[in-house]
C-alpha cells in the first residue's frame, strides 16, 4: 500500500499510499581498559589525553529545503549499510527546526522538524562521529543525514521489523531476539516495495474496509518508481497494513506491505515511531 491523506496519531493528517492492491536510549558501554601490566614500571603521571572539540557546523544557505511527508531534498548521502540487520538501539528528535548536512563539518542541505505532519519525528540513529550523528532521513529513501552535537534528544530503541520480499515474510524482532514471524504480501513487480532501511513514522486510520478496521503503520520510505503507481500515489509513503482478504505470499500490492489482521493487532501493540525497518530481497 501507499498512503493517501489519513487520521493520523492525535487525530492529525498524514499521507499513506492507500489501494495498495492493483485494483483499487543509549547505544552499548565501550569495553573497559586493560588492566596495567603489574610488572610495568610507572615513571611518573600520565598526561591527560587532549580533548579535541567537535567540528564545528558550517551556517545554512539561504533558501535550504525543509524535509516534509511530501518534500524531499538532494544532496545527502547513501546509507553505506542499508542492507544491516543489525538492530538500531537509539533514535534522535531535534528540539527545534535545524539544518542538517551531508557530512561531519560538511554542507547543510535541508532542514529538519521536531514533527513532520502533525507526528513527532523519530529518526534511527544510524552512526556517530566526532559528536555528530547520522540518522536516517524520511521522505527518501536509504538516505542519512549528520547533526552536529546538541539541539536534539535521544530515546532507546528496542524493536526491529525486518520484511524479506522473496521469502514472503515480515519478523517482529524485540531486543536483538526475533519475536515472531508472518507471511505477507509485498510489493508487485512494477510497484516493488522499496530495498534497505528505513524507519516507522507513525500511525494512520484509513476509512476503507480493506485495511481490517486497523491501523496503518507509515513508513519513511517512499515509491522508487514515482511514475509506476497512480498519479495521486506519486508523493505517497509505504506502509504496513493489514488486510481484509486471506491472500498473503504473492507480490501485488503497490509497495506496502499487507499482513494478516492478528498479527497487524501484534504490531500495532508492540511497534512505536523511530522503529527501525529494512526490506531486504
Amino acid at each position: 500500500m501507499f498512503a493517501r491523506r489519513a487520521v493520523v496519531l492525535a487525530a492529525l493528517a498524514i499521507t499513506l499510499l492507500a489501494g495498495c492492491s492493483s485494483k483499487h536510549n543509549q547505544a552499548g558501554p565501550g569495553s573497559l581498559p586493560a588492566a596495567p601490566n603489574p610488572t610495568t614500571l610507572v615513571s611518573g603521571p600520565s598526561s591527560p589525553a587532549p580533548v579535541t572539540a567537535p567540528p564545528s557546523a558550517a551556517p545554512p544557505a539561504a533558501g535550504l529545503t525543509t524535509i516534509t511527508y511530501t518534500q524531499a531534498a538532494t544532496g545527502f548521502p547513501a546509507d553505506p549499510d542499508q542492507a544491516s540487520t543489525t538492530p538500531l538501539t537509539e533514535a534522535l528528535q531535534v528540539r527545534e527546526k535545524q539544518p542538517v548536512y551531508d557530512a561531519v563539518g560538511g554542507t547543510a542541505r535541508a532542514y529538519l522538524t521536531p514533527q513532520i505532519s502533525g507526528v513527532d519525528l523519530i529518526m534511527p540513529v544510524v552512526a556517530k562521529q566526532s559528536g555528530w550523528v547520522a540518522v536516517l532521513l524520511p521522505s527518501m529513501n536509504r538516505s542519512i543525514g549528520w547533526l552536529p552535537p546538541g539541539n536534539w534528544a535521544t530515546t532507546p530503541l528496542r524493536d526491529q521489523i525486518i520484511v524479506h520480499r522473496g521469502a514472503y515474510t515480515l519478523t517482529w524482532v524485540r531486543d536483538g531476539q526475533p519475536q515472531q514471524t508472518w507471511t505477507v504480501t509485498v510489493g508487485a513487480p512494477a510497484t516493488e516495495t522499496p530495498l534497505g532501511r528505513t524507519f516507522v513514522l507513525g500511525r494512520s486510520s484509513l476509512p476503507s474496509k480493506v485495511y481490517a478496521g486497523l491501523d496503518v503503520l507509515a513508513l519513511g520510505a517512499v515509491p522508487d518508481d514515482k511514475k509506476a503507481v497512480a498519479s495521486g500515489l506519486a508523493d505517497a509513503h509505504t506502509g504496513i497494513h493489514a488486510w481484509y482478504r486471506n491472500e498473503f505470499g504473492v507480490r501485488k500490492s503497490n509497495g506496502c506491505v499487507r499482513m494478516p489482521p492478528a498479527a497487524q493487532k501484534v504490531l500495532l501493540t508492540n511497534i512505536g515511531s523511530g522503529t527501525s525497518v529494512v526490506v531486504l530481497p
